[in-house]
């Protein structure tokens, strides 16, 4: 499993279709923002939690449509399926291997770039566990709705149809946490709920991927 795992990290360097594409996204996204919205300081620093975290929710699907379909095409998918690895593992790896090349950079990015739109100070920190804590959810999420299109041409929009409508609960809770926290509350309920949603997801959504994988392999 830690084979395929630095396969799949090689792959998404060499392709720069994770770390790269994703940050660029973010930092576009954050330079933006304050042209549309204006100057004021107040406004951008008001919304900055939402804008933040929708940004990094949107850059994590720019590479999920090839979480799997790279290896469907080239028949990597069926050699592994045969594995001693069970398919949850794949899986598990493929989702991790997302996270890291993708998500862990927004998410260590995401307090500079709260910079450029005002973010109060007090929000910082739970921005950065905010993430660390929702987006592996978000990864796992992805890996599912990736295995559901695999067999699919040109399912990159099914895909974001699919998926967006499960982000919601871990971008509200995520941004609730954020917003809290520059307001100077408590962030623990949205940060445990948001830690709860992860749990789920780690938990169930492989066997649910591996699932739609063999059916999609048949």
């Amino acid at each position: 499993m830690s084979a395929l795992l630095i396969r799949d990290l090689r792959l998404a360097f060499r392709a720069g279709g994770g770390f790269g594409l994703g940050l660029g996204f973010f930092l576009i996204l954050a330079v933006l923002v304050p042209l549309g919205v204006g100057p004021d300081q107040s406004t951008l620093g008001l919304i900055a939690p939402g804008i933040l975290w929708v940004g990094a929710l949107l850059a994590c699907l720019l590479s999920l449509d090839r979480l799997f379909a790279l290896d469907f095409e080239d028949g990597s998918l069926d050699l592994l399926a045969t594995s001693p690895i069970p398919m949850e593992g794949v899986v598990a790896i493929k989702a991790l291997a997302h996270w890291l090349t993708t998500c862990l950079p927004l998410a260590l990015a995401a307090p500079l770039l709260g910079v450029l739109l005002n973010l109060p100070i007090t929000a910082y920190a739970a921005l950065l566990l905010s993430l660390l804590i929702g987006t592996p959810a978000l990864s796992m999420i992805g890996a599912f709705g990736a295995a559901l299109t695999v067999g699919l041409k040109r399912g990159g929009l099914l895909l974001s149809l699919l998926v967006l409508p499960l982000y919601v609960p871990t971008l509200v809770f995520g941004a609730q946490s954020v917003t809290r926290a520059a307001q100077g509350l408590d962030i623990t309920t949205p940060l445990a709920l948001l830690a709860g949603i992860t749990a789920g997801s780690l938990a169930l959504l492989p066997f649910a991927a591996a699932f739609a994988l063999r059916i999609n392999l048949r």
